[in-house]
């Protein structure tokens, strides 16, 4: 496997962390210790509370860029109660959702499906109205949920002209995507027009230490004016001092910055020219807190040389995350 390229840090504060709600709008997540995380805070009222309290402390730190979906169980209803709560507007805060899965866990933690995939045009009728009805007076950008080359989103004309008439509405249409073909879908969604207008204006697609394919099509993403959001940066919890094994050079980068695993591993995906928004998956506020210290963190060159060994190939990186126990 031949390794990217060092790629030096971007200007400082260019790009920013947001908190993304996956593993706080329901009782189940794949991230590694999830389960430990909300031991005393599975059921809904309990739930909203924390999700709050995280809310609270990313306010509280700056964070501005908040992230939901319909398939993150109650997410878009407890990010609402918490932007009312505080008296936000639209102007105070960037809010994205996402449609394309529901969630089907029942409040479970183990489930036979946790969510279902659709992305045909009438599920999107379903989804949108939903979305606006709970977060419309703060919505910025919707996102069609893990966009894969077998979604049949970028082939249907109907669906995107639907998808970029979202504009007129004030709301920008974007895609996220996952899967070893991320790359090859954002190259294709890249060209994408409805009456000579490109069809998305914002991508979100996960990029970390071990998953890099994508850097380029997310550079061209973002020369063409898109908004670029990076999910899953410490890899599901993988980069974290929570891996059974925290990479040995990732250990030796964190010891000598003086900070935690998860910190050097955002610290890595701030840095790259294309992102504009890093989203941390914090489910506790200690470690929301960790995550944020990437913020003072300057990788040297000789760091991203020794992060660089850290690459996977797509296909085992995307198979390994497949395995993750929801927990």
């Amino acid at each position: 496997m031949t390794s990217s390229p060092s790629v030096p840090p971007a200007p400082a504060a260019r790009a920013v962390l947001g908190l993304g709600l996956a593993a706080l709008g329901r009782p189940g997540y794949i991230n590694l210790g999830h389960a430990q995380d909300l031991t005393d805070a599975r059921d809904p009222l309990a739930l909203r509370d924390r999700a709050h309290a995280v809310l609270d402390a990313a306010w509280d730190a700056g964070v501005r860029h908040f992230d939901a979906a319909r398939s993150y169980g109650r997410a878009e209803v407890f990010l609402a109660g918490w932007l009312t709560g505080r008296g936000l507007t639209r102007a105070d805060v960037t809010v994205s959702s996402k449609w394309g899965y529901a969630y089907t866990a029942a409040w479970r933690t183990q489930a036979d499906r946790h969510e279902v995939k659709e992305h045909s045009a009438d599920h999107l009728e379903r989804q949108w109205p939903q979305s606006r009805a709970v977060l419309g007076r703060w919505l910025s950008l919707y996102l069609t949920h893990s966009v894969t080359p077998d979604s049949g989103v970028l082939d249907d004309p109907h669906l995107l002209a639907r998808l970029a008439a979202m504009r007129a509405q004030g709301v920008t249409p974007g895609l996220s995507l996952s899967g070893p073909q991320q790359a090859e879908v954002l190259q294709r969604a890249l060209t994408l027009r409805v009456e000579g207008e490109p069809v998305f204006g914002a991508v979100q697609a996960t990029f970390n230490l071990h998953e890099r394919a994508a850097a380029g099509p997310l550079l061209a993403a973002r020369a063409a004016g898109w908004r670029v959001y990076v999910k899953e940066g410490v890899a599901n919890g993988r980069l974290t001092a929570r891996a059974p094994a925290v990479p040995p050079p990732l250990a030796r980068v964190a010891q000598r910055h003086g900070v935690t695993p998860d910190a050097v591993a955002l610290a890595y995906v701030l840095a790259q020219p294309f992102a504009d928004v890093v989203l941390s998956g914090a489910a506790t506020v200690a470690h929301l807190q960790s995550n944020l210290t990437a913020r003072d963190v300057t990788l040297t060159a000789a760091d991203l040389d020794e992060l660089a060994a850290l690459q996977e190939p797509g296909a085992g990186y995307w198979a390994t995350r497949a395995a993750l126990p929801w927990n």
